[in-house]
């Protein structure tokens, strides 16, 4: 793997959670390190213009210091912001910035943000080189495996190959093509297909790169299966709605156990966080919303997701009802 010696990441990158807007909060990233110590995890995408003149700025960059590793993936494709918001993410702490060429959705495009950068290489690399001139972290891009009509491997290789020359040594690749005429940014995470191939490709044809592979991977089987092809799996909406999978990641990937031993402990692990953020005025479904998966395929999970969705919203909910919904999900011997 490039980066071994200056990035404090490269193994830690092995497998990561993706950036989903709405759900890669800090409630939910809290959560994720109750079950894996090990992987990386990423912040919904942060636009340049909330860091700049959103306030207050914790809004958008607090996190609590048990999500390291941690990375922030930004939005946007101004240079000078880019790099601004850089050095403001380094000065908070965060271990990596990532750039974001890959999501599809209208309001994005029209502010040149996400997957329409593929179509301007030029200023993708312009950026990655500002932005590294500002900072010592790394600095990382997801892209796709292409836009529109650009679909073919020339077409990624070109795109791969300029922003490599300004310096970006880490692309973690969605392996499906953006349709950003046509298709919704739902359609877009489903309809157009995936292409692996494609990606083990561009790993092979740039050794000296860190590729690493996002898109549709349900499994740690599936996970093991790619990492004979790229160096990094990254993995969005089955870790989500699924969280238990993250448990067995720290064994599996990286060889350590984890801090889990069971749903429940997981569960019980992040109690005092839930009365922390009670106590600074956060409502409880906000928390416990990420944890509605938790017990998926669990006697009892479907009354444990019931009791919360019912009664986590409602005005003064705390602890009583988060230990009545567990209290609904017998607890085995064993996980």
């Amino acid at each position: 793997m490039p980066m071994t010696d200056r990035d404090p990441l490269a193994q830690a990158r092995r497998f990561s959670v993706a950036p989903m807007m709405d759900w890669t909060t800090r409630d939910y990233r809290v959560f994720a390190r109750t079950l894996t110590r090990r992987t990386l995890l990423y912040t919904e995408m942060v636009t340049t213009g909330a860091i700049l003149h959103g306030r207050p700025r914790e809004r958008f960059l607090g996190y609590d210091e048990v999500e390291h590793p941690l990375a922030l993936q930004l939005g946007g494709s101004d240079p000078g912001e880019l790099a601004e918001c850089a050095a403001i993410a380094e000065e908070w702490g965060y271990d990596e910035v990532n750039l974001n060429v890959g999501c599809p959705s209208d309001r994005v495009q029209n502010n040149l943000i996400g997957a329409c950068l593929m179509g301007h290489p030029d200023k993708v690399a312009l950026a990655v080189a500002t932005m590294r001139e500002a900072v010592s972290i790394p600095v990382t891009v997801k892209c796709r495996i292409g836009i529109d009509d650009q679909d073919e491997d020339a077409d990624l290789e070109r795109f791969i190959t300029q922003v490599a020359d300004a310096g970006c040594e880490v692309f973690i690749v969605h392996a499906r093509k953006a349709w950003l005429q046509g298709l919704s940014p739902k359609e877009n995470r489903d309809v157009p297909p995936l292409n692996y191939p494609r990606v083990h490709r561009l790993k092979a044809s740039r050794p000296d790169l860190h590729i690493g592979i996002n898109g549709g991977i349900k499994s740690l089987e599936e996970c093991q299966t790619q990492l004979n092809h790229v160096d990094s799996v990254m993995v969005g909406r089955e870790a989500y709605q699924n969280p238990w999978l993250l448990a067995q990641v720290d064994q599996a990937i990286y060889g350590e156990p984890g801090p889990a031993d069971s749903r429940h402990a997981a569960a019980m692990a992040l109690r005092p966080y839930i009365q922390r953020r009670l106590e600074e005025g956060a409502k409880l479904n906000h928390i416990t919303r990420h944890l509605l998966g938790l017990f998926q395929g669990c006697p009892g999970g479907r009354r444990f997701r019931r009791h919360l969705s019912e009664n986590a919203h409602r005005d003064g909910a705390g602890l009583a009802v988060f230990d009545d919904a567990l209290g609904l999900v017998p607890e085995p011997a064993s996980a």
